[in-house]
């Protein structure tokens, strides 16, 4: 097993409190101040049963590739991938509908991290990534998720479309997200069922398999100058706009 080191007080603590990962050690800068987040953090990784070691500033950006670790570093094993019946899984001992995110090969860090932080936000029981080019569950990707992603259930695919066909046999329906007012607005589409939401690429969009795959496709309305909102913004507002026709189910 890999090692990886994940940097920032926040994806630090989410990954300590999910607890999902081999958690090796704990890392602090030289100097760092005592403030009610290290103790938060140190506090924890006692809890586990964690060493924890101060370094100089230099040492931590390094592992962390020059990336601004915030004075905090947290070694860890490989991120534990799901298989995909595991989501359903999830769904059923929720006694939920099935509520799914698909990404179509988005590859941009901070993208996939703002769509993984709204999908636990909005109680999505999982995410489908393709294996292959497309960005995986790295340090950066928890980083910009502000640690969402160690909450979250994640699926690695080699196949996308022959994923979606064979999640429809548990009654889940794909509702494409693409920027056409030749599609479906959202406020119009059955959003409340079982439901995978699928996300295209920033620039290309959906691949034409994939788009072939969804069972209706949906569009956000504009009336502004730019052709189009980003992948992260209409990902995230198609998110909420499924958890609205749920009903906003979860909350108290």
């Amino acid at each position: 097993m890999s090692t990886e080191f994940l940097y920032g007080w926040h994806p630090v603590i989410e990954a300590l409190r999910a607890g999902r990962r081999q958690l090796r050690r704990l890392y602090l800068a030289e100097r760092l101040e005592n403030s009610p987040m290290r103790q938060q953090v140190v506090g924890s990784a006692e809890a586990h049963g964690l060493r924890v070691e101060e370094r100089p500033r230099s040492w931590l950006a390094g592992r962390a590739k020059d990336a601004n670790t915030q004075g905090v570093l947290l070694e860890v094993g490989d991120y534990p991938y799901h298989d995909w019946a595991d989501l359903i899984d999830l769904a059923v001992s929720r006694q939920e509908p099935p509520f799914m995110l698909v990404l179509d090969l988005l590859q941009d860090v901070q993208n996939v991290g703002t769509l993984l932080r709204t999908a636990e936000a909005v109680g999505v029981h999982g995410v489908i990534i393709q294996e292959r080019r497309a960005a995986s569950i790295t340090p950066a990707v928890v980083s910009a998720s502000s640690g969402a992603s160690e909450h979250l259930l994640v699926a690695q695919v080699t196949n996308i479309a022959r994923t979606i066909a064979d999640m429809k046999e548990a009654d889940v329906w794909f509702a494409g997200l693409e920027f056409s007012p030749e599609t479906v607005r959202f406020d119009q589409a059955n959003l409340s069922g079982g439901l995978g939401l699928v996300v295209g690429s920033e620039g290309k969009g959906l691949r034409r398999l994939v788009r072939e795959s969804c069972d209706f496709l949906v569009h956000l309305p504009m009336r502004g100058q730019i052709e189009s909102l980003n992948a992260a913004t209409a990902g995230s507002v198609m998110l909420y706009a499924a958890w609205q026709a749920r009903g906003f189910s979860g909350t108290g």
